[in-house]
């Protein structure tokens, strides 16, 4: 018997793949403005744009991450961030072939179909949870999670500043193509350090499921999955907190995606601020959130991730509340920097509680919470593009009410999920 790596090895490749692949955030959000030069988009139809590759980011990470528990999540993980691959260097060839007399509002469904491809690669984010989770005991879970999707989610904020200056030197096209080796060489190295988690790998070496499960226990494994990908998925869909943890997450990490690909927008439309600063202010957003996260995860061993939930929340809904009110910049940066703090670390408290509340199906549950929550990554930016259409300049900071009232609803339900028995309330000493 051979185990290949520790849980350290485990999380630093899930870590790295999922930085890899969740750039694709920020994909459109930098370029949105470049591209309206030329196409002459609706604010609406620039809110899509900018949200497309969260439509499959989103909704990928439902089969994917139960996939895991069937096959651990190195598999999964390799063939999201191949598609991923593969609409970047479709996007990228678009852009030396056709940018900018060529690319015009006709060519808008190709974009989003590109947009689409590109954007699989956020959907490793539930592939890694999942797969950190089996790899950790449970008292160490909100750190390892806080950690593997605070350090990945830094990589939409570090393209939202690296992408204008690479704008502005390489131009769309050269700036795609970098992208492209960048992804490129991630997966491979993915490819090298990714691993399985103990059980998964004396399974794929011919061990029964009970002899595959006795031998991970000696190896620290606490968590193991029950039935195949469809047991998985029907087992945490009847369990009634991941619903309540999907919508939670809709407003924290959808949240969090929404706002990452419409801030440059909105810096830029309703400020008048050059590229670069918006990206500026938009990486301040996505990064400190990120690092938020990290915080979080150690936070919710400590506090529990219910009572982290209720006092993060409340920093996004004051945040939000400013957000809307505030025509002056600085303003806007205070609030801005309030949701990333309460985003961040709500995101973290919400999967401190996932393996907590379906421990028997945690690739499952990941899957539903990851990929439905996330959907709001999708859903939000138009709404933002509609308010912004219908108001004129005025509704760029009208749309944030958007966020004040999903932030409401969070907080009912997060006192409805403390009165759940299924989810373990009181916090669990840090290792």
């Amino acid at each position: 018997m051979e185990i290949k790596g520790k849980s350290r090895d485990g999380l630093i490749g899930a870590t790295l793949g999922f930085f890899i692949g969740f750039a694709a955030v920020a994909l459109f959000g930098p370029t949105a403005n470049k591209l309206n030069e030329i196409m002459h988009l609706a604010p609406v139809a620039i809110g899509f744009l900018v949200a497309m590759p969260s439509l499959s980011g989103s909704l990928l990470r439902i089969p994917f991450a139960a996939w895991v528990d069937t096959t651990g999540g190195r598999k999964p993980f390799l063939i999201l961030l191949v598609t991923s691959i593969c609409g970047m260097a479709g996007l990228t060839l678009l852009m030396f072939l056709r940018y900018p007399a060529g690319i015009t509002a006709g060519m808008l469904p190709l974009l989003f179909l590109l947009g689409i491809l590109c954007g699989s690669g956020i959907a490793t984010f539930s592939v890694g949870i999942a797969q950190v989770s089996y790899w950790f005991p449970r008292k160490q879970q909100g750190s390892a999670l806080g950690t593997y999707a605070g350090v990945g989610n830094l990589a939409p904020g570090l393209f939202s500043l690296l992408l204008p200056l690479a704008l502005a030197g390489l131009g769309i096209a050269g700036s795609y193509l970098v992208w492209l080796i960048f992804l490129v060489i991630g997966s491979a190295l993915y490819y090298v350090l990714g691993r399985n988690a103990p059980y998964f790998q004396l399974k794929a070496q011919g061990r029964s499921a009970d002899q595959a499960r006795a031998a991970a226990a000696e190896h620290g494994q606490e968590i193991f999955p029950s039935g195949q990908m469809k047991d998985s998925l029907a087992r945490s869909a009847r369990t009634p907190e991941t619903w309540l943890l999907v919508a939670i997450y809709f407003t924290t990490f959808g949240g969090f995606l929404a706002m990452t690909a419409w801030l440059p927008v909105y810096w830029k439309a309703f400020f008048g601020v050059p590229a670069v600063t918006a990206g500026v202010l938009t990486a301040l957003y996505s990064i400190l959130a990120s690092l938020c996260r990290v915080a979080g995860g150690g936070i919710s061993d400590r506090l529990g991730g219910v009572p982290t939930l209720f006092l993060a929340l409340a920093f996004t809904g004051a945040g939000a509340l400013l957000m809307t009110l505030s025509h002056q910049s600085g303003l806007s940066v205070t609030a801005e920097i309030l949701m990333a703090a309460g985003m961040g670390v709500s995101n973290a408290a919400v999967f401190k509680l996932v393996p907590q509340a379906v421990p028997q199906a945690v690739g499952g549950a990941s899957g539903w919470v990851g990929g439905l929550g996330a959907f709001g990554g999708f859903m939000i930016p138009p709404f933002l593009g509609a308010i912004a259409a219908s108001q004129g300049a005025a509704g760029y900071p009208e749309g944030f009410g958007l966020f004040i009232g999903l932030t409401l609803i969070s907080l009912i339900l997060v006192f409805v999920l403390r009165r759940r028995p299924g989810v373990v309330r009181q916090p669990q000493p840090a290792a």
